[in-house]
């Protein structure tokens, strides 16, 4: 019999915390970069670069990682992505160069990918079929959270400590859920039809479906705009002459407001609004919030400020729409001789594609044009580019919640297969 600990809530509570653990090493550089770029003389495309390089390892190493979960477990690649994660953040506190820090920060991206890309499908796996849509949702809000919690006390901590020091506390931090992990969620156990060329076998027929490689590029047409407002926004309110802890607070508070779009998801697909929907009328909001706060020069109106950090909180609460809708989309598309975890491993590869280069280009963007108030024709195209590809989405990105009864059934009827 099992212990009813791995079966009640505990269980996708303590993947949904190595989640978040893991998440705030990306969120704990924005407020560290202006500390970074002057013990480093880093400048600030490489700023965009130390950004996004976290995320080299998912653009190249998704599917592997499903291929790793099929075969030596879930549980296990978490525990190693939260393990390596820790030991990269120490390695980084002591980077003498910003060429070591972003190999540091390569490290770390290859631990935040075995820790992500297992974990939907492991909540998927653990939590009870009563509580799966609110442990879905909240997987989808894990990086408002760590965003919210991650630059709240980045920002607090460096006025106190440097950004070194930041980094040993932050190794820390990640090892925290390890315990609950341990005593919550249930060993892997090997599937009846377990092997390198079984797992290859259900990756192959994943892989080749078209419907996760063209949710991965929608996807990465948010994560590309979100990452890079969200990494440069307390860089921009310092060179609107905030100081201090402010720029960092405020925006985590734009971070962390992400997850009510998250939350928000699933009553609406309950209600019967496609995952198609969601994501089309989010795209056309970010869109519009994202030009009001970049196109106009809010530093010349009364009260500018404010109205700017309005906007891009919307553009923020709106946006979290996006990772609910396609992490319920993506959890439902595996064939029936498919891999959950490939289609979670692919869409992370294709969407950290977006993560990598959108800080980039939105640096670029800004230090060619001489300023942050042309930044919204990258994060307008990307909305549109993601509004377009949804019309090659097929039927199976309805939302109601017979249908996803049905996905949940067929997933069921595959687990229990391979007892």
């Amino acid at each position: 019999m099992k212990d009813s600990r791995i079966t009640a809530d505990g269980a996708w509570l303590a993947v949904l915390a190595a989640g978040i653990a893991a998440a705030m090493h990306i969120w704990k550089l924005p407020a560290a970069l202006a500390g970074i770029q002057a013990d480093l003389d880093t400048t600030l495309v490489q700023g965009g670069l130390l950004l996004g390089i976290i995320q080299l390892a998912s653009v190249v190493g998704g599917l592997a990682t499903a291929v790793g979960g099929e075969l030596v477990g879930l549980r296990r690649l978490l525990l190693t992505g939260l393990v390596l994660l820790s030991a990269a953040s120490a390695l980084g506190a002591a980077a003498p160069t910003t060429e070591l820090l972003m190999a540091a920060r390569t490290l770390e991206g290859a631990g935040f990918l075995l820790a992500v890309v297992v974990a939907p499908a492991l909540i998927r796996k653990v939590a009870p079929p009563r509580r799966l849509n609110v442990a879905l949702a909240s997987w989808g809000a894990f990086q408002g959270m760590a965003t919210l919690i991650g630059l709240t006390a980045g920002a607090l901590f460096l006025q106190a400590a440097g950004w070194r020091e930041w980094w040993l506390v932050m190794a820390l931090l990640t090892l925290f859920p390890v315990p609950l992990l341990l005593r919550q969620v249930p060993r892997d156990e090997s599937p009846a039809d377990a092997g390198l060329r079984a797992a290859l076998r259900r990756v192959g027929r994943t892989v080749a479906s078209p419907q996760p490689w063209i949710i991965g590029v929608v996807f990465a047409c948010y994560t590309a705009q979100w990452m890079a407002v969200l990494g440069f926004l307390p860089s921009i309110y310092h060179s609107a002459g905030l100081e201090g802890p402010l720029p960092g607070i405020l925006s985590a508070v734009v971070g962390g407001v992400n997850a009510i779009g998250a939350l928000s998801a699933g009553p609406l697909i309950q209600r019967g609004l496609s995952e198609r929907k969601i994501i089309f009328w989010t795209f056309l909001a970010m869109s519009a919030a994202s030009a009001a706060t970049f196109a106009a020069d809010w530093e010349n109106i009364g009260n500018g400020i404010l109205f700017q950090f309005i906007l891009i909180a919307v553009f923020s609460a709106v946006g979290g729409l996006i990772p609910a809708a396609v992490t319920r989309y993506s959890v439902h598309i595996a064939p029936a001789d498919g891999s959950v975890t490939a289609v979670l491993g692919l869409t992370q590869q294709i969407f950290n594609v977006g993560n990598f280069l959108g800080p980039m280009l939105f640096a670029l963007l800004a230090t060619t044009t001489g300023g942050w108030n042309t930044t919204w024709w990258l994060t307008c195209g990307l909305s549109i580019l993601g509004m377009g590809l949804l019309a090659l989405l097929g039927p199976a990105a309805s939302g109601t919640a017979s249908t996803a009864r049905r996905g949940e059934k067929s997933l069921s009827a595959q687990r229990k297969a391979r007892m």
